[in-house]
């Protein structure tokens, strides 16, 4: 269904003997209203309510068994899980840096089950969940920010690539890997994700008209989670980010990114689109960050506690577990089995984790150049005597 905002379905009955012009004006000021409530209540595919009501849209609808809903739970609750323990291990100095995807479990699982094998998957740094229906180990991703290996996975092997740190450029990779695709005459898709933030960047619109001029078989996914670090999103674009999509040449469609069962239809409709030879879809995931940008990023600095707590309440596991639990499809044995191997998963990335070698300090200078460089010769050894001043003292 397309959600609408509530002033834009009430109506008011006129009395007879109201003039034309007060008619009139009064229609433009329910219009005006219906447009302000619009902003922050924007139309979206929806499957599934926040109060976990299913609901039906004609474009985008989804037929799912309870066998395949309670696969999606599970995806969204191990995923938040091993998210969860990752900014505690964090927090307790084993990692470097974590990059939270709380709230965004919907988006990705629904996105990420949408794929087929043979597709091709280019993420950023945030796409933990996704990492998960790919079947990448997730302790892969723990070693990458504790600084043990560099991703510690093989792209091939899953079809994901490593993660991406600069912001927007794995589109233009993901794009070209695309126009390769059609080349070798091959029938899989790519798809692309990253930020509202990253939307901005160059790489991203250039991706875009070589998608378009070339028809590349990629799937654009945009997580909107409302804000870029600490820049809101109406700082960062005067129109929803989807329309972008049209001045390309190519459809943009935005989805309730916090309804795992749109989130997957909108997808697998886009990733059909791109097999078919349609070219590029631009999905934007209409979703929110409910922790900071990452464990160094304090987000009390620049948004409100009430607008977190609005959120709270379309959690996407909590909609999805209320569906199920209304229509027969899981049972109180279901989820009690859940929360004993998601207590698995906490206690096996730990156990993981701490038994990783300490990051060796110097290797940060390896493998920079081929041939080695005079500049980093250089920092290399102020390192190394900045590090022995420690040796057999307390530094000051």
């Amino acid at each position: 269904m397309t959600v609408e905002s509530t002033a834009a379905r009430k109506t008011t009955r006129r009395s007879s003997g109201t003039k034309r012009t007060a008619s009139a004006s009064t229609s433009t000021t329910k219009k005006t209203r219906a447009r302000a409530a619009g902003a922050t209540e924007p139309e979206l595919v929806q499957l599934l309510t926040p109060e976990g009501e299913r609901v039906q849209h004609p474009d985008y609808d989804i037929d799912l068994s309870a066998e395949e809903l309670r696969g999606l739970y599970r995806d969204m609750v191990l995923s938040r899980r091993f998210d969860a323990e990752a900014t505690s291990l964090q927090r307790q100095g084993e990692l470097g840096l974590w990059a939270s995807l709380l709230g965004q479990e919907a988006a990705q699982i629904g996105s990420g089950r949408a794929l087929r094998d043979d597709d091709y998957v280019f993420p950023t740094y945030r796409e933990h969940a996704v990492a998960w229906c790919r079947g990448v180990d997730p302790t892969n991703l723990l070693g990458m920010f504790r600084g043990v290996n560099n991703g510690g996975w093989d792209p091939s092997t899953n079809n994901f690539h490593l993660y991406t740190i600069v912001l927007g450029s794995q589109t233009l990779h993901a794009t070209g890997y695309a126009m390769g695709i059609t080349k070798d005459g091959a029938d899989s898709a790519v798809i692309a994700y990253f930020g509202d933030g990253a939307s901005s960047q160059g790489d991203v619109n250039e991706s875009f008209v070589f998608s378009a001029v070339y028809n590349a078989p990629v799937v654009f996914f945009c997580q909107n989670n409302q804000w870029a670090i600490s820049e809101p999103i109406e700082k960062q674009t005067r129109v929803p980010l989807y329309q972008r999509a049209a001045g390309f040449g190519f459809p943009g469609v935005r989805v309730d990114g916090n309804d795992v069962l749109a989130c997957l239809a909108v997808t697998r409709s886009a990733l059909e689109r791109a097999r078919r030879g349609e070219g590029p879809t631009l999905i934007e995931a209409y979703t929110y960050r409910m922790a900071a940008h990452t464990t160094s990023d304090d987000p009390t600095r620049y948004r409100r506690d009430a607008e977190r707590e609005e959120w709270e309440a379309k959690d996407p596991i909590q909609r999805l577990k209320t569906y199920m639990e209304n229509e027969g499809h899981a049972d109180a044995a279901f989820f009690e089995e859940l929360e004993a191997e998601s207590e698995a998963l906490g206690k096996h990335v730990r156990e993981v984790v701490r038994a990783m070698p300490v990051p060796e300090h110097m290797a940060i200078f390896d493998n920079v150049y081929a041939d080695g460089h005079a500049l980093v010769d250089e920092e290399r050894a102020q390192f190394a005597a900045y590090q022995a001043s420690f040796e057999g003292g307390e530094a000051e």
